[in-house]
């Protein structure tokens, strides 16, 4: 009985000395407020996605990460292959008349591909590893004010002796064709990917 009661007034005498340390930290204001970190863009970066976009955009920028792809997009309009040939030594060529971002469609981008040692201008091989990208892979194509994301759905080797390729005309898709130039019977690597997402630019 008398362990118990010491054991209360122990208690008893702890409670009392911490209420009147808290209340004589409390009359000094030396008590901390509980706050919370403001979230700024060093400490987290918050994607936005935006809605349905209106307006279509030309492309000007494509990124793979996974296969270190980084190229701009040249948007000719004339389809004769002199002058697509000539677009292709600037990086990839959207196809004139194939589906610009934010369209219904599929943008169709051709890029260079070559498995010399050594070339003059990189572009000559800036679709080298498409094939790489497996299924699931993210690639970002850029407007000037925005970044439409696609994944990848499947990749296929073209036959030389195929006459077309083919566009989907329902959803929004992205299509990557490898060549070496436009209207050389060859094979070539297709990547189709879907659209998942339009995210704003910083």
């Amino acid at each position: 009985m008398t362990w118990v009661l010491k054991t209360v007034g122990f208690l008893i005498a702890t409670a009392v000395i911490f209420l009147l340390s808290f209340a004589t930290l409390l009359a000094f204001d030396l008590v901390p407020e509980e706050t919370s970190t403001p979230v700024t863009a060093a400490t987290q970066k918050e994607e936005r996605m935006l809605g349905i976009i209106e307006q279509a955009e030309e492309p000007i920028r494509i990124v793979a990460k996974d296969i270190g792809l980084d190229a701009s997009i040249t948007n000719p309009t004339n389809k004769d292959i002199a002058t697509l040939d000539k677009a292709l030594l600037s990086g990839a060529v959207r196809y004139p008349g194939t589906a610009l971002l934010g369209e219904e469609g599929t943008a169709l981008l051709f890029g260079h591909s070559s498995y010399l040692p050594v070339v003059q201008n990189k572009n000559y091989k800036i679709f080298n590893k498409v094939q790489e990208l497996e299924e699931g892979a993210i690639i970002s194509v850029y407007s000037g004010t925005r970044e439409y994301r696609y994944k990848v759905v499947r990749q296929e080797l073209a036959k030389a002796t195929a006459d077309r390729i083919a566009l989907e005309e329902n959803g929004k898709f992205l299509k990557l064709v490898t060549c070496n130039t436009f209207g050389a019977k060859e094979d070539r690597f297709v990547v189709t990917a879907e659209f998942v997402g339009v995210y704003e630019v910083e």
